[in-house]
């Protein structure tokens, strides 16, 4: 390769330059480098600084031409010379020089960098949230071939991960590194687990999801439910089945929450809270209102809401009647 690069300089120089600079990412990509060499790598052969920036993943490395990194918050300019990660992506690799054509060279540093990185990348973070449905499909599958979930997981990046539910059905799974990049609205969370464990995760997440509430006057409660956070709990759904006749607390609730509108969030809030002002703070009402509520309450329901164990019998009531949801 050094000789051919020489030849080549001889003839044109930005050929030969060219050669260069694949033969120095070949190297690097042989040896397993990180982001940031390749960054540095892109900026020391420039002249210029680089950036590499990857909303997803959470990466953002930028180097100085002297080799030293020097992160920034401030936005890359749009003239400057840019490449995607992948085909059809958005820009994630600049070369920090403005005003002027890419030239050659310029042009050969951000197609390996860029490519190298990417590699990388889906080998050490993984993709938040992976999106292939069939591939997902297969990873969360417990009756499928392990070799074939492995397959899978090796192209969507996951090593180790985790499954979410949402009322929609389809499955989501995230990188154990994407932090809290969970999709809007009602999402059961399964635990983290090596990549021959997913289809556990994704069960517990469909368990999680149960305990979610839309977070409305009507239906009370979180909108996002981690399993492994739920503990014993959890064993209640087992015991409540979607869209069966629900237990009779659950009906004398939901007798309650017909004849006084704001009964549901007002209980929610006496068992989510530490004491009898907090919840009427979390309800926005005065505590005096509150008590006046809570007698109401408790004549609509049959049984006292201001003691530990009607406290307790609430709770169970509350959340048997999201798990009864179909």
């Amino acid at each position: 390769m050094k000789e051919l690069a020489g030849r080549l300089t001889a003839l044109d120089p930005d050929a030969g330059a060219a050669v260069r600079v694949i033969a120095y990412f070949d190297r690097l990509a042989e040896s397993r480098a990180g982001v940031e060499a390749l960054v540095r790598g892109a900026a020391v052969l420039s002249g210029v600084p680089a950036r590499l920036a990857d909303a997803d993943r959470r990466v953002r490395v930028r180097v100085e031409p002297d080799g030293a990194r020097r992160d920034t918050e401030q936005p890359p300019e749009p003239d400057w010379p840019s490449a995607a990660l992948s085909p059809g992506g958005p820009p994630a690799l600049w070369l920090e020089r403005a005003g002027a054509v890419p030239s050659v060279v310029d042009a050969v540093i951000l197609e390996r960098a860029a490519g190298a990185a990417r590699v990388v990348l889906d080998r050490t973070r993984g993709r938040a949230p992976l999106d292939d449905p069939a591939l997902v499909e297969t990873l969360l599958d417990a009756t499928a071939d392990e070799a074939a979930r492995l397959h899978a997981a090796r192209r969507l990046g996951t090593a180790p991960a985790r499954a979410l539910a949402t009322p929609a059905g389809r499955p989501v799974v995230l990188a154990a590194d994407a932090g809290d990049a969970v999709p809007a609205g009602r999402v059961g969370v399964g635990p983290v687990v090596p990549t021959a464990e997913l289809p556990r995760s994704w069960s517990a997440a469909l368990t999680a999801l149960r305990f979610t509430a839309d977070g409305t006057a009507q239906d009370p409660g979180p909108r996002v439910v981690h399993a492994d956070e739920l503990g014993d709990i959890a064993l209640l759904a087992g015991l409540v089945a979607p869209g069966a006749d629900p237990p009779p607390d659950v009906h004398a609730l939901d007798a309650a929450a017909a004849d006084a509108p704001w009964l549901l969030t007002t209980l929610y809030a006496v068992t989510t809270t530490a004491s009898l002002r907090a919840a009427a703070a979390e309800a926005n009402v005065h505590h005096s209102t509150l008590q006046d509520r809570l007698t109401h309450a408790e004549h609509l329901l049959g049984w006292p809401v201001r003691t530990p164990q009607g406290r307790l019998r609430l709770h169970l009531a509350l959340t048997m009647r999201r798990l009864a949801r179909p």
